[in-house]
């Protein structure tokens, strides 16, 4: 495949030797990776954010950044060649950058400074509602395997990297999540597009599943001249989005993934075991060790993505095109198989008493019910608890019924107030206690309703049993949850 990309121009790479860069909403996962990027191309990065504790914290803290808990003008330092804020905040109110753009600093969304990296290398963009984070992640891993030259950005940190959100290996290619709100992506510069899901969500910015799939349309228009975009056949809105690009854009090419693909893409399930999904991508074999056929479809993505950036960076080893496909192929069989996740998607927690604790970041009905129906093959036999918190209350309000059906999987349910979101105001006429009913609508046998997160720890003592799976899942913060009850599981095994 030919690179078209521009590659002159670029703004951030050339600032990024001694540079002295100021990060607003520094520990938001995409953000907290990009700063990982900047600083081992010789940046200086500081930054602020909420004191609120985050995962975040320990990655940058492990790169010796310095940032403020609180945002205040006076956090800025004097010398300054570069503001990067997080969409999340609003540069004509936000005391920090009305403060920066007072100063004549220039300043650029997290979105953008993406785009500008994207622009310096050949790149692809990993998009969709659901899947994007473990398709970018699993690239990560089999990037790392292969010794590819290139660079991998994650909405998430890995375990498989020592706790980081990147991989940095050289600067061939650039493969990197990016997000689809408020049309984000659109600031990326593409050479190759994979598209996991389209669905309606984030209904706070976008009005219906119309108006995404135009979003997703117009980042698919911004690939270049003999550009790919790579999509799942088993996703109805991404087959939508497929036909609708090769009308317009011939010159593109399309190559499907999924059960319902052929070729290079064809994914089928081959017999599960406990602890293991088996598949096969284009008739070699796979295993993975994470729950969920939706994990099958990622590695899948992931497989044909590395592939093309294999291809963009044209390393010369003398091999073949066939030889060095094969190669990689046999890397990533290995890489796939010790790959462990990411955090917050299907994250293990930890297990005492008999009873294992996992974290999960879906926080849209059709993940919900997708990961609840791998953790049922994956797990067999186990007794699910879910403890959910659901995010933004307009999400929480178009999809309600929806939420319910999925809940309803679970044997037990815990749930609480609605996770308000900073880019939301309380309507009013949503709250967590509809979801209740919802779920109940739906035939859940038990459900539990507690508004605060704290509150629910005695209450998830009680509930859980020797053999029981216990799941915190949502993109809210009761995370917190599954592991103070870890920590009580453990007092209680050390005291018996």
């Amino acid at each position: 495949m030919d690179y078209d990309g521009a590659m002159e121009g670029v703004a951030l790479p050339q600032l990024l030797a001694e540079a002295d860069i100021y990060m607003v909403g520094i520990k938001g996962t995409g953000m907290a990776a990009l700063a990982e990027i900047l600083v081992a191309g010789g940046a200086r990065v500081t930054g602020s954010d909420t004191a609120e504790k985050f995962f975040t914290d320990d990655l940058l803290q492990s790169l010796g950044l310095r940032y403020a808990e609180g945002f205040a003008a006076s956090n800025l330092p004097d010398e300054i060649d570069l503001v990067i804020y997080s969409a999340a905040y609003d540069p004509a109110n936000h005391e920090e950058l009305v403060a920066a753009t007072a100063r004549g600093l220039p300043l650029i969304t997290y979105a953008e400074a993406l785009g500008e990296l994207s622009g310096s290398m050949p790149s692809v963009g990993i998009a969709g509602v659901h899947g994007k984070t473990t398709t970018a992640a699993l690239c990560a891993a089999i990037v790392r395997a292969a010794g590819l030259p290139g660079i991998v950005l994650a909405g998430s940190t890995l375990s498989d990297l020592g706790g980081r959100a990147t991989l940095i290996q050289g600067r061939s290619f650039f493969i990197a999540e990016t997000c689809e709100y408020r049309r984000n992506f659109l600031s990326f510069r593409p050479s190759v597009i994979v598209v996991t899901s389209i669905e309606a969500d984030h209904l706070d910015y976008f009005r219906d599943r119309a108006d995404i799939i135009s979003a997703f349309e117009e980042y698919a228009r911004s690939l270049p001249p003999r550009g790919e975009l790579i999509y799942c056949a088993d996703d109805d809105g991404a087959c939508e989005l497929a036909e609708s690009i090769s009308r317009e854009r011939p010159d593109i090419r399309t190559t499907a993934y999924g059960e319902n693909a052929d070729g290079e893409g064809r994914v089928v399930y081959l017999p599960a075991s406990p602890g293991e999904i088996h598949f096969s991508v284009g008739r070699r074999p796979f295993t993975l060790r994470i729950p969920g056929k939706h994990n099958a479809l990622n590695a899948a993505a992931a497989l044909i993505a590395t592939n093309r950036a294999r291809q963009m960076a044209r390393p010369n080893t003398g091999e073949g095109e066939a030889d060095a496909g094969a190669r990689l192929a046999a890397v990533a069989r290995d890489a796939l198989s010790e790959f462990s996740g990411t955090r917050r998607r299907s994250e293990i927690v930890g297990e005492a008493g008999g009873v294992l604790i996992l974290d999960d970041y879906a926080h849209h009905p059709t993940a919900i019910a997708a990961t609840l129906a791998g953790y049922r093959e994956f797990y067999p036999g186990r007794r699910l608890i879910l403890d959910f918190m659901s995010h933004t209350y307009s999400r929480t309000k178009a999809l309600l019924d929806e939420f319910g059906k999925a809940l309803a999987a679970a044997d037990i349910l815990i749930l609480h107030e609605i996770y308000a979101s900073a880019r939301e105001e309380n309507p009013g006429d949503v709250d967590g206690e509809q979801l209740v009913e919802a779920a109940g609508r739906h035939g859940a046998a038990s459900v539990h309703f507690v508004k605060q997160v704290a509150e629910a720890l005695p209450l998830a003592e009680r509930i859980v049993q020797p053999g029981d799976l216990f799941v915190t899942m949502g993109a809210g913060n009761n995370w917190e949850l599954g592991r103070a009850l870890l920590s009580k599981l453990e007092e209680r095994e050390a005291a018996s």
